[in-house]
């Protein structure tokens, strides 16, 4: 035992060796150290337990290797790039919307440079980092003026606690949503200190019940889109035309908070209709909050437009600060837009519509090249088949609305349930993680949501 200690060298001899120099050239000094101690440390525990020297401590030339391979795994970031083959094109687990190109262009550029954030190049003093894409949200909206923070649930909380600090919010009860991660309506109002007063019931929720609990104490009437789960059968709900009247009347601000953000008629691409922001404002929605990372299709941002009076007291208040989005996001937020203005191309440069509008005969193409490649790799042992299949628009955004896909479905012959957990584990363990979903005792690997096949099957290599 002691002269298989012996036998390790010090760090002082392996940083003077070529080798040793080459890797404090390429990773430094400190974190070369750092790393040969761990291997000593365990070097000695192996001792201990296997009476021999490990293998890399027999074969220096194994040890850089080693001591090379860990220090290089130390710079890669944990959050891995993917394969989504669930059939949820806007994933909140796997990052929701794609960024375009532009969009990565613009972002790009902020990082890399100094930035007129809050600079006005024309009189050269300070303007508001919000300035530009107000502008251009009052373009595509027909808003007055917009407000930008880093998601919809802060803008949410941010009207609140501007319009609302100790003071009532009427909303009907059918609209008291809770959305991915816990987030609630009833949560974030006591957040910013304001007090719920539901009214009419789950299912049915009219005008009048909106003006009876009307009082001195009254802020605001709030209405929230339900994009994430659906009321059927017996329902009634207040149309937003109607109860901006009736928050005039009483002089009180009207806020609604669109979720999902679609800027356009989905409808024109065969897909499920969403309202927008413009039809909440011609109704006479004073705000209307949405978000910047579902179907509009842009980096995750908290969006607010409606009227300059109610969005400058937004931009004054402290918050406003604390949930402000840094230049990099403001930068992507706003070239996403701008593509926006150029409608008839909305789909070739937007990712989330490109995908979302794929013909069944492009993902078939792609099927096929996946189902020639896993039959290589896994015939033998698995089923596997071309289905038609459901995909999901996002779990937060239209979850009930499904459009047309294709999946290629696996299955181990011996019916086991331990060899499909061990087939989707090892795609797991891929350079780029293949995620699908379970159903009916198959692996789904649905084609709706690859953004890049060709990078999809060269992965496949590796299986």
């Amino acid at each position: 035992m002691n002269t298989l200690y012996r036998a390790l060298p010090s760090i002082d001899k392996i940083l003077n060796s070529e080798q040793g120099g080459l890797l404090v050239a390429r990773f430094g000094h400190a974190a070369v150290v750092a790393q040969l101690r761990s291997q000593l440390r365990q070097a000695r525990q192996h001792i201990q337990q296997q009476q021999q020297l490990p293998r890399y401590f027999s074969d220096f030339s194994v040890l850089y290797k080693k001591v090379a391979h860990d220090l290089q795994l130390q710079q890669q970031v944990a959050i891995k790039k993917v394969h989504n083959l669930t059939g949820t094109v806007l994933h909140t687990n796997l990052g929701r919307a794609l960024w375009s190109r532009s969009a990565q262009q613009a972002a790009l550029g902020a990082m890399q440079e100094n930035v007129a954030l809050e600079f006005d190049l024309t009189q050269s003093k300070r303007s508001h980092r919000d300035q530009h894409i107000g502008e251009l949200l009052a373009q595509l909206c027909g808003a007055e003026a917009a407000c930008i923070v880093n998601n919809n649930a802060a803008a949410v909380l941010l009207m609140l606690a501007t319009f609302a600090n100790g003071k009532e919010v009427i909303i009907s009860r059918g609209e008291l949503i809770e959305i991915g991660g816990a987030f609630r309506i009833p949560d974030i109002m006591q957040q910013a200190n304001c007090r719920l007063v539901e009214v009419g019931t789950t299912n049915r929720t009219r005008l009048s019940d909106y003006q009876r609990q009307i009082n001195e104490n009254t802020a605001l009437l709030m209405k929230v889109h339900c994009s994430n789960y659906q009321i059927c059968g017996f329902t009634e709900s207040t149309a937003e035309a109607e109860l901006a009247q009736l928050a005039r009347q009483h002089q009180l601000p009207l806020i609604s908070d669109l979720g999902s953000g679609a800027l356009i008629d989905l409808t024109q691409y065969g897909l499920p209709g969403e309202p927008t922001p413009q039809k909440m404002l011609a109704d006479g929605v004073d705000l209307v909050s949405f978000s910047g990372d579902k179907l509009l299709g842009g980096p995750q941002a908290g969006i607010i437009v409606g009227k300059k009076a109610y969005i400058e007291r937004l931009q004054q208040h402290p918050l406003k600060r604390a949930l402000r989005c840094d230049k990099v996001i403001l930068a992507g937020l706003e070239a996403t837009l701008r593509d926006y203005l150029f409608p008839e191309k909305l789909t070739e440069v937007n990712p989330t519509l490109q995908l979302l509008t794929r013909d069944l005969d492009t993902l078939r193409q792609t099927a096929e090249q996946l189902l020639l490649k896993l039959q290589e790799k896994l015939g033998a042992d698995y089923c596997l088949q071309l289905e038609a299949s459901s995909a999901q628009i996002g779990s937060g955004s239209q979850p009930m609305s499904r459009i047309p896909s294709l999946a290629l479905t696996l299955c181990p012959y011996s019916d086991k349930n331990s060899d499909l957990m061990q087939l989707i584990h090892s795609l797991k363990q891929l350079s780029r993680p293949i995620i699908g979903r379970i159903e009916n005792n198959k692996l789904w690997l649905d084609l709706r949501g690859v953004a890049n096949p060709e990078r999809l099957l060269t992965t496949l290599d590796e299986l």
